[in-house]
């Protein structure tokens, strides 16, 4: 079949402002263009979604798109119509009006992309609606998930194979960036396909630099701490393993002047949408969240993942890492592992009802024991693990070929505790540390004008409600940076800014780079706000209880007795007994005569049922603040 659309570097510039492919780009997109099957396996941030998108925009016909998550489909098709590119996506979130407008637009052809979830694609009579519309082909994102040897298989996927039976003649093409060989060959047979060109890029990613080390639970946080003061520039996420260490993290942080966000499944809707939008333009660099964090996120500047604990595979941790460095400069992926990870690992798996997919979780548990513990080059085994076999044993860039990070060589690592609470309410905010490491490109960057352009975009976001990186990725804001472009001729040269971004912000682009050579600058906010430990202190003297302050503050009732307790042994607010179990004190107190005051766990196993950990928290607090010279340095 002839090649329909030979120019497609054209194409590239004009949507989506880039002059030359990533590598198998192009190729892909010619095997959809040329209606064969195809199956991609290409690292998180090596440029997948344009491999289905810009194949939809030349054909004319629709791209039926299966993703997993409604928020990542909302953000793809939001992006699409600020490039000019009709888009769309049906969930569970629209009422039934606009869904049917969406799907009797789909029937005429109006959209080049539509996105639908794998479970609304099961449900009755979506297959015979769109047999209605003008479909080109069908993408499955997130491929891996149909695969019971995937890390994160999921069932609905399964339905996906109907996808052959009903539409023979449509091209279908899988895109994942984490299957192994065993996964990649159940997405073929699960998707029934036919001969389909195979696309597998190199696991090796070479700006990053793996980094594992293993820690004690109470100087964690404080190793956490002193690693974000290191990283002065882009953004950092780190991930935790559950909600409660993830809003521990976060008021640790906080206490210790480091700006941080939660993000995690209890918190309500509206507000972690608000906090991915605040990490996304930059208003908070450092996001802490659970696994539920990250998926479908088009961040490039992320110069540091940090895991809290053990991942439950390597290709988890894989796809979270790989978060970091999309920019392609270089990036920290950093596992802060403790014994006791194994502990939480194995409760989960023993948890998993099926057996054969509990057997599978023991082999992925064994495999990623072994990578933390292991003395070879862990680029190396990650990409043994995918089925690929470099040529080289050392990769140089990680903490066993010798690239270990300069906080974590910084004398006596971890084993400093941190200071009682009460003499670090407030240090300097991070950013303030000698920079780890600068590339070239980045220090032509004049970082009063980044900041000028990030105020100006947050605030162009919030007038028109979208989140900020959809208007510009930060790639293209330090691109502005360096070339300062006066005309828009020369705004169009920059990568990144097509020809219907240039209609729509070229106008301010221009006037804000001419604004700030005029003298113009980003507001300075020099009032600082209270820290979470002030707050819960301020709470407290105003009479409310744990349950109110939760709600105030946005946090789970067990985060704010964590805090309460810290105060309590910091001397900073006396113990009510009316936060105590009725009759849990005096049980708590004689076990800890007998105990110590040093393993809570021990504690709760010598008490009754019916005391808690947030009441032992409290008392052992209130017994370190009465015997604070017992306590260990």
């Amino acid at each position: 079949m002839a090649d329909p659309v030979p120019n497609l570097a054209e194409v590239l510039r004009r949507y989506w402002g880039y002059h030359e492919f990533r590598p198998k780009q192009e190729d892909i997109i010619r095997s959809l263009l040329a209606g064969h099957d195809a199956c991609v396996v290409m690292p998180t941030g090596g440029g997948k979604s344009l491999c289905y998108q810009l194949p939809a925009v030349v054909s004319g016909k629709t791209a039926v798109v299966v993703s997993p998550l409604i928020a990542l489909m909302q953000d793809q098709a939001a992006q699409l119509a600020q490039m000019g590119i009709p888009a769309a996506a049906i969930n569970s979130f629209q009422n039934s009006s606009e869904q049917s407008r969406v799907m009797a637009n789909a029937k005429r052809g109006d959209y080049r992309l539509l996105y639908l979830s794998p479970e609304r694609l099961a449900a009755e009579n979506t297959f015979d609606w769109l047999a209605s519309v003008p479909v080109g082909f069908f993408a499955v994102d997130e491929a891996h998930c149909i695969s019971e040897w995937g890390h994160e298989f999921r069932p609905e996927y399964r339905q996906l194979s109907r996808l052959r039976t009903r539409f023979p003649e449509h091209p279908i093409a899988a895109f994942t960036a984490s299957a192994t060989r065993q996964v990649r060959h159940d997405i073929l047979k699960q998707l029934q396909m036919r001969e389909p060109d195979l696309y597998i890029a190199s696991f090796h990613r070479k700006n990053l630099s793996y980094v594992t080390h293993e820690c004690e639970p109470r100087t964690q946080l404080n190793l956490l701490c002193r690693a974000l003061r290191h990283y002065t520039e882009g953004s950092i996420i780190v991930y935790a393993p559950t909600i409660r260490r993830v809003e521990e993290a976060v008021e640790y942080l906080e206490e210790n002047g480091v700006p941080a966000i939660p993000y995690h499944a209890k918190m309500e809707a509206p507000l972690r949408r608000q906090n991915q939008e605040k990490w996304m333009s930059d208003e908070v660099r450092v996001l802490v969240g659970t696994i539920a964090f990250g998926l479908g996120i088009n961040k490039p500047s992320v110069r540091a993942v940090i895991h809290l604990s053990l991942p439950k595979s390597i290709e988890q941790y894989y796809q979270e890492a790989g978060r970091a460095g999309r920019d392609g400069r270089p990036a920290d992926c950093v596992l802060l592992w403790q014994k006791r990870d194994h502990i939480l690992l194995e409760y989960f798996i023993g948890k998993i009802s099926d057996e054969a997919e509990r057997e599978r979780s023991w082999d992925r548990k064994r495999i990623i024991s072994r990578f933390v513990e292991s003395h070879g080059c862990r680029q190396r085994q990650i990409c043994l693990h995918f089925g690929e076999t470099p040529k080289w044993q050392r990769c140089t860039n990680c903490d066993n070929c010798g690239a270990k990070p300069e906080w974590l060589r910084e004398k006596k690592g971890d084993e400093a505790v941190a200071a009682p609470l009460k003499q670090k309410f407030y240090v300097p905010r991070l950013g303030h540390d000698k920079p780890r490491r600068r590339d070239v490109a980045y220090a032509d960057v004049d970082p009063a004008l980044a900041e000028y352009l990030r105020e100006w975009r947050r605030t162009l976001a919030r007038e028109k409600k979208i989140p900020a990186y959809i208007i510009l990725h930060d790639s293209v804001l330090e691109e502005l940076c360096r070339r300062r472009p006066a005309s828009f001729a020369e705004l169009q040269q920059i990568t990144g800014i097509g020809e219907r971004k240039a209609d729509v912000y070229g106008a301010d682009i221009l006037r804000a780079l001419r604004n700030f050579g005029a003298g113009a600058r980003a507001t300075q906010t020099s009032s600082r706000e209270p820290s979470p430990a002030e707050l819960t202190l301020q709470f407290l003297n105003e009479g409310r209880s744990f349950e109110e302050i939760a709600h105030a503050r946005a946090r789970q009732v067990s985060t704010i007795v964590c805090t309460v307790a810290n105060l309590i042994e910091a001397g900073l607010v006396k113990l009510d007994p009316k936060w105590v179990s009725p009759y849990a004190q005096p049980q708590i107190e004689a076990a800890c005569d007998k105990l110590g005051l040093e393993k809570l766990k021990a504690v709760k196993d010598a008490v009754p049922p019916f005391v808690s950990y947030e009441d032992i928290r409290l008392v052992v607090a209130h017994l370190r603040a009465q015997q604070p010279r017992t306590r260990s340095a």
